[in-house]
């Protein structure tokens, strides 16, 4: 078997249309759909509710995640602006980063066509569910800060993205039958995507045979799970409680983690922090929880070996906010030179949790054009080159 499969990343990858907003396009759309308020939609049924809802979060500087019910809606909206075509899902940006550390990983994708073929890197194989081609893109929303909607009396406080989904590919989320050998020989299984499933029935079935198939892992693998948005929120207990005896690391962002304790945490205080992280830590007792945000990136637990990967996880998405997709090795080693943010909040943490917690400062960034799309993504695969170089454990 090809060394490839010694980093296994999965479960579904896609396809993504990256834009950016744009002050007059926006105020045409608020125009033409007479929008005066911002509540946010139950449910995104047409483009009008898809404005509303990202006006909502731009208002807050929130990022987030959501099903639309009209697959057209999607590529309506992003022909009203220039956007590009790359791929994403977790799975699928963190194996970008590791190909560019020189890592190779092997893709457990649920849909491929012609621009998956094309833009994945040569050291990365896939295997896939899918028994044809299928094109289901993504709506990928950037916004900076400062973007203003003045009809509406609102300013973007912080830069930030959104994801918006119409998938039936990854809504179904088959698992080939090759996952269990591919698993048999992994050193890294990185665990994503159940969170664009909508069928609570089939959800079980896909978690019951992923769990047959993890048991193919040899002893000393690492199985990392990062967490999502989940368009039914509700699943996010169910697929916890079905492999949460499986995960060695559980990733997630401030957003995801304040969505837990249902209040907002302010990540600059180690004692919020602190009481945040062992409040999420005791609902997911997995051996290390980590948590990666715009301020610092931390892992509580079993969390000793982790500091390279929390500081390689952290450069890497300071590389991408910096220089997107097209950067160089000379980017990386000048992003590295760069200011960090005070140690003082990492010193306050461990002062807090002790020996339990390591924490490492993000990079003190001021970017006038920053990449927002898959930061977290970027950070993963960071955080997994070190496991797959054997420089964390």
């Amino acid at each position: 078997m090809a060394a490839a499969s010694r980093v296994v990343l999965g479960l579904g990858g896609c396809v993504d249309y990256e834009l950016k907003l744009t002050a007059g396009v926006l105020e045409r759309l608020v125009a033409g759909y007479d929008i005066v308020e911002l509540t946010p939609p139950a449910t995104v049924a047409d483009e009008r509710d898809l404005v509303v809802s990202i006006l909502s979060y731009v208002a807050r500087g929130g990022g987030g995640e959501h099903f639309v019910a009209s697959a057209a809606t999607l590529s309506t909206f992003a022909d009203r602006f220039p956007h590009r075509t790359t791929l994403g899902g977790t799975s699928v940006r963190a194996g970008l980063v590791l190909d560019r550390l020189g890592v190779p990983s092997t893709q457990h994708l649920v849909s491929v066509n012609d621009v998956v073929r094309r833009l994945l890197p040569a050291s990365t194989e896939y295997v896939s569910s899918g028994a044809e081609d299928t094109f289901y893109p993504h709506l990928i929303v950037q916004y900076d800060r400062g973007l203003a909607v003045p009809s509406l009396g609102i300013t973007a406080p912080f830069p930030n993205r959104l994801i918006y989904v119409n998938d039936l590919a990854n809504e179904s989320m088959a698992l080939t039958g090759e996952l269990g050998d591919r698993l048999a020989r992994a050193k890294v299984f990185l665990i994503s995507g159940f969170n664009a499933m909508r069928d609570k029935d089939l959800l079980d079935r896909r978690l019951d045979t992923l769990r047959t198939h993890l048991r193919r892992l040899p002893a000393g693998a690492v199985t990392y799970f990062e967490d999502a948005a989940y368009h039914e929120p509700a699943f996010s207990r169910r697929v916890r409680e079905k492999l949460q005896n499986h995960i060695d690391v559980y990733g997630l962002n401030e957003d995801e983690l304040q969505a837990y304790l249902d209040r907002p945490v302010d990540l600059l205080s180690a004692r919020d922090v602190a009481a945040a992280l062992t409040e999420v830590h005791a609902l997911i007792p997995v051996p290390a929880l980590v948590l990666h945000t715009k301020y610092w990136a931390a892992a509580l637990g079993e969390s000793a070996n982790l500091v390279e990967a929390l500081e390689t996880g952290t450069l890497m998405a300071a590389v991408r906010y910096c220089h997107g997709d097209d950067f160089t090795d000379a980017d990386v080693a000048a992003t590295r030179r760069r200011p960090r943010r005070p140690a003082d909040f990492a010193e306050a943490l461990r002062a807090e949790l002790g020996d339990r917690v390591r924490c490492v400062p993000g990079f003190a960034l001021d970017v006038a054009d920053p990449t927002t799309v898959g930061l977290g993504d970027t950070f993963v695969g960071g955080f997994l080159s070190a496991i797959a170089k054997g420089r964390s454990s």
